[in-house]
């Protein structure tokens, strides 16, 4: 900890006492996710479930209590597995949540000491160092300066310059220098607070995925308006009841997929809870989803790669004596007024203590240096990446290839000069600028430690389909080298930030494209070369530790932070790694794979269930003017089909990358599955109701006129062969829905034709017992009742089953041989 400035005491404890008992505390709670009563809220009160209240309320003014009963079922199961997972993982990720609060420098009786932001009072003295978080709004105090970013609320990236009587604002961030500032405006007072109070709470926002899945939904609504629309015409002229037309609009209503909005919710909701148990913190609602897009990973070097501990190894002196140069060092280091890792390092290596400062330039990941000079001695010592250093002083060739051959070896270098005068260290921007008189005085090698599952991790990145780029401050030899020693190819190509410099905008873009190692790097280069990868449709995933990553991360699609970072970079990290587990970036990528293919997969079963309902209903409409569900047996294909089956579907889906290739897979699978189901079960239908007519097939033969069909007819025999063909085409859509699985996940090479081989048995042992399920239903008489089926005979229901098997054979060979691929002149890449 370092020494607090004589002159600023801050609180004593009875003041803070006073002060908080006053109700000037911060104690406006940070609530990080939402509350048991939104979940509620936003799983029971939708535009879907306020639609079937109405239906129900109707329905119950007719006497058709037991569709009510149908329609509850359907709502609060939906409602109940989603609050029940929701809560779930509210409490799992308000728990790790609390792991990441920041924490707060406060000096009270003159002794620095860290508290939770909570605790705060308004004149409390605070000290912030760079990369420490502004908690509370205030102004500087002391002699200090520090630069701040303030982009977070104003969405400028330009740093702000601070010094005493200046203010700032919660929310900011410390980029450089180290100061104390006096909390003025504390709890719901603060800009930040002010600013952001919808902002810190759980944000519901839309994945790429929810948007597209939002869109079918509007689509299918307006094809169920005008459904209505049609049922509500039919019902005003008299020709269906106001009872059946009250039903028919229940299951028009129930064609929009809200449960397949439900089932992402839910699939998103258990991934996060399994991320949080890699040991990783979602705190975006998008980032599960965002993960399983990336295709290029950017690591920062120190922290991830390696230990982030480094060590001094050796020091070179040039034309000084090695023990006076060691002692410069360890003067320099005890001095400075911000530390970092470097400077622990020499302050390990050679202690020494703490020298009067006359002026001080703090090191900055812009600038890569730092100069001191010392009140009892002339001149000003500068310490720095020799690249930069070099750009102002002459540097031998031996030292060249020293550093380079240092840096070869994977070994962190920078080099000490002296600047006998001590010229405007700043330039009319307020930027450092380097002293025009340096001379060399050593060059320091340190040892970085790489992470032991390095390696390992990298490798799993490689399996993944993920390209890793190393962008880092350091010289891009030495990063090249450790990048090579955990694994990753001997032709990688290296690239510095001068480099980089001199390139224009095209030359930038491909250089991000082909390069794999970027050092001396500055934050605002890091940015570029995301937005770089990005402008080349890559879905870009950025790492770091510290406050110079920030913008990158912010950048980035996906950001994530390591739980030992800066308190800045965590802030905007999408993920946070807690207990930096490295090696669990791999599995959370996988992860997310595995839910998006597992959403993709509900989707596709879905889209065949809902559209092939529809082509049903308007096809048999104009046929037979009328309406081929009822609500409980439109509910039981749905329930077997797309309510059961997804669940399993999400849980077992497997994180393979999507197949790349010209086309639509998606598309591929589901029209030609729909477009034949829905053939089959009309045809079905108008088989069986015209089977159950009696006078139908003579009139067909050609036995009796058509006027004498019209005598025969009853209302009776036409509502019971409805019925018997209702229950046939049910019959045919369960059976239907259910060979779609084994066609999803095909077990052996004879169910391949719109998915790849995957060998999985488990999809195919399901839809035998559900449709073990469904049988049952069939053969219990009351159970057969409630659902309003009807009882066919055996040889029916052998007939069914042989047109679902022929259907099946029917829509493998469109698939196998891409016939509406072809009709719609879209290509589809082999499995």
């Amino acid at each position: 900890m370092q020494t607090v400035p004589t002159h600023l005491q801050g609180l004593s404890h009875s003041e803070v006492a006073k002060r908080r008992a006053a109700g000037q505390g911060n104690d406006v709670p940070i609530q990080t996710s939402r509350t048991y009563w939104d979940i509620f809220r936003d799983n029971l009160f939708t535009f879907i479930n306020w639609v079937y209240f109405f239906l129900s309320l109707v329905l119950i003014a007719l006497g058709r209590a037991s569709d009510v009963l149908v329609l509850a079922f359907v709502v609060l199961l939906n409602v109940v597995i989603n609050v029940i997972q929701e809560i779930r993982a509210k409490q799992k990720l308000d728990k790790i949540a609390l792991i990441t609060r920041p924490k707060a420098s406060v000096i009270r009786d003159g002794q620095e000491q860290e508290i939770d932001p909570s605790e705060i009072v308004v004149g409390d003295v605070l000290m912030v160092r760079p990369g420490d978080q502004i908690v509370v709004d205030g102004s500087i105090v002391g002699e200090g300066e520090i630069k701040v970013d303030e982009s977070l609320l104003t969405g400028e990236s330009d740093l702000i310059p601070k010094q005493s009587g200046n203010l700032v604002y919660s929310g900011s961030f410390c980029v450089s220098g180290a100061a104390c500032y006096e909390a003025e405006k504390v709890g719901a007072e603060s800009l930040a607070s002010k600013m952001t109070a919808e902002a810190r709470k759980f944000r519901k926002v839309l994945t790429p995925l929810q948007h597209r899945i939002n869109l079918m939904i509007r689509l299918l609504l307006g094809v169920a308006i005008v459904l209505g629309f049609v049922t509500v015409l039919r019902m005003t002229l008299g020709v269906t009841s106001i009872t059946t037309g009250v039903q028919n609009l229940a299951v028009i209503v129930g064609l929009v997929p809200i449960g397949l909005y439900f089932m992402i919710t839910l699939a998103y909701a258990l991934g996060a809870v399994r991320i949080a148990e890699q040991s990783a913190l979602v705190q975006q609602s998008n980032a599960v989803e965002s993960i399983s897009n990336v295709d290029v990973m950017c690591l920062d070097k120190t922290g991830t790669l390696t230990t982030n501990r480094i060590n001094l190894q050796t020091v070179y002196p040039i034309g000084i004596d090695q023990a006076k140069l060691e002692a410069i060092l360890g003067d320099f280091a005890a001095s400075a007024s911000t530390s970092n890792k470097t400077n622990d390092a020499i302050i390990a290596a050679l202690p020494r203590a703490k020298r009067p400062v006359k002026v001080e330039v703090p090191f900055g990941s812009a600038h890569k240096w730092s100069a001191v000079g010392f009140a009892d001695a002339p001149g000003l010592y500068v310490l720095g990446a020799p690249e930069i250093l070099g750009t102002v002083m002459p540097l031998s060739a031996e030292q060249q290839a020293s550093i380079r051959e240092a840096a070869d070896r994977g070994l962190r270098v920078l080099m000490i000069a002296h600047s006998p005068t001590v010229p405007d260290l700043y330039d009319g921007a307020g930027d450092p600028v380097l002293p025009a008189t340096l001379q060399p005085l050593g060059i320091l090698q340190f040892g970085d430690e790489l992470r032991p599952d390095a390696r390992q991790t990298l490798t799993e990145f490689q399996q993944a389909g993920i390209q890793v780029k190393v962008i880092s401050g350091d010289n891009p030899l030495t990063v090249a080298a450790l990048a090579k020693q955990a694994g990753l190819s001997d032709d990688i190509i290296a690239v510095s930030g001068q480099e980089l410099a001199q390139m224009d905008d095209a030359v930038f873009t491909q250089t991000a494209e082909d390069s794999t190692i970027f050092g001396r790097i500055t934050p605002e280069q890091k940015a570029r070369l995301v937005q770089s990868l990005q402008l080349r449709g890559h879905y870009v995933a950025m790492m770091g530790d510290g406050v110079n990553d920030v913008l990158s991360l912010k950048q980035a699609n996906v950001g994530v932070a390591m739980e030992s970072g800066s308190q800045a970079t965590r802030g905007v990290a999408d993920i946070v790694l807690l207990k930096d587990t490295f090696s669990a970036l791999p599995k959370i990528f996988l992860e997310g794979q595995r839910i998006r293919n597992g959403v993709a997969d509900i989707s596709k079963l879905f889209m065949v269930r809902i559209f092939s309902f529809i082509l049903a209903i308007i096809a048999i409409g104009m046929i037979t003017l009328s309406f081929p569900f009822g609500i409980k047996t439109s509910t039981i294909v749905t329930f077997l089909t797309v309510g059961i089956p997804p669940f399993f579907v999400t849980l077992w889906a497997k994180p393979d990358k999507p197949r790349g290739g010209q086309g639509n897979p998606f598309m591929h699978f589901v029209l030609p599955a729909m477009f034949t189901l829905s053939i089959a079960s009309i045809l079905i239908y108008l088989f069986f109701l015209a089977e159950n007519i009696g006078p139908v097939f003579d009139w067909l033969n050609g036995r009796i006129p058509f006027e004498e069909l019209g005598r025969r007819i009853t209302r009776a025999d036409i509502a019971r062969a409805q019925r018997v063909a209702e229950t046939a085409m049910v019959t045919m859509q369960v059976l239907g829905g259910l060979l779609l699985l084994p066609f999803l996940k095909p077990p052996t090479p004879a169910w391949v034709g719109g998915e790849p081989l995957s060998r999985d048995w488990r999809y195919t042992i399901l839809a035998s017992l559900v449709l073990a399920g469904y049988i049952v239903i069939l053969a219990v008489p009351a159970l057969r009742r409630f659902f309003e089926l009807s009882q066919l005979d055996f040889t029916d229901y052998l007939g069914i089953g042989l047109v679902a098997v022929l259907w099946a054979l029917v829509v493998r060979f469109v698939w196998r041989n891409s016939l509406l691929d072809r009709f719609l002149d879209t290509k589809i890449s082999p499995f």
